[in-house]
């Protein structure tokens, strides 16, 4: 799990992992999902160098933290390095998608280990996408059926995620870009709503709104995989120790 990022849009002089979202840093809240799936087994999270130990003691000893690099890409890299040799499935999550249901975590761990070699979890868009020029015009409007927004867990074998990662200068916003310029297949699966990212402040009002409005105990609030959507069937979906989750 990369969680060295910054987060600068979220403001707030705090690295955007452990801004606290109904009184716990979202990266608690994100490991706590992965804890409630069925199949993680192991978690490596990336931490800013500065903060490996803090990080370290706030998530417990079942978490392996270690130092993330300068970009994304570098601390997936790191914590790619960091996971047991016998895991053949791995997951790679956004601390900075704090209510993700356990359930989804699940669904996507268990389509991989039913065959795909890469997973990601979609949504289809409700707003019209333009393409837009370097002038502002609208270059075209690519038709909105097939668009999807895509979220995380991200899902791969190991050694297609591997060799993803050992190639360099790709520009990819996400591990799927990655694995797609090998020209490997990436299947989607159902998304879920509330896995949504907390990238600017109206995001962490919406989170907080959602939490608020769940009563003390309820499966929601907790991210239980019985609440709410369940769209990909949780992170790994019994893989036992096959599916680790590098956060």
């Amino acid at each position: 799990m990369p969680a060295a990022g910054r987060g600068e849009r979220l403001g707030g002089g705090t690295p955007k992992a452990l801004r606290a979202l109904g009184g716990k840093p979202m990266l608690v809240r994100s490991i706590e999902a992965l804890r409630r799936s069925e199949s993680v087994t192991q978690i490596v999270v990336a931490a800013p160098p500065t903060l490996v130990e803090v990080v370290a003691q706030l998530l417990g000893r079942d978490v392996r933290v270690i130092a993330g690099g300068a970009e994304r890409v570098d601390s997936v890299r790191r914590a790619l390095r960091a996971i047991d040799d016998d895991i053949s499935v791995v997951l790679v999550h956004d601390a900075a998608r704090p209510l993700t249901p356990p359930s989804l975590v699940d669904a996507v761990a268990a389509a991989v280990l039913a065959g795909h070699p890469a997973v990601i979890p979609v949504l289809g868009l409700t707003d019209t996408v333009k393409e837009v020029g370097p002038d502002g015009r609208v270059i075209r409007t690519p038709p909105r059926d097939r668009l999807r927004a895509v979220q995380t867990p991200q899902g791969f074998r190991r050694d297609v995620l591997a060799a993803a990662y050992a190639l360099q200068d790709i520009p990819a916003t996400d591990d799927a870009g990655l694995v797609e310029a090998l020209g490997v297949p990436v299947t989607t699966i159902p998304g879920a709503q509330e896995a949504f990212k907390v990238t600017q402040p109206p995001d962490l009002v919406l989170a907080e709104a959602l939490l608020a409005r769940c009563a003390p105990g309820d499966a929601r609030a907790a991210g239980d995989p019985r609440a709410g959507t369940d769209p990909r069937g949780g992170a790994d979906v019994r893989a036992g120790s096959d599916a680790r989750s590098l956060g």
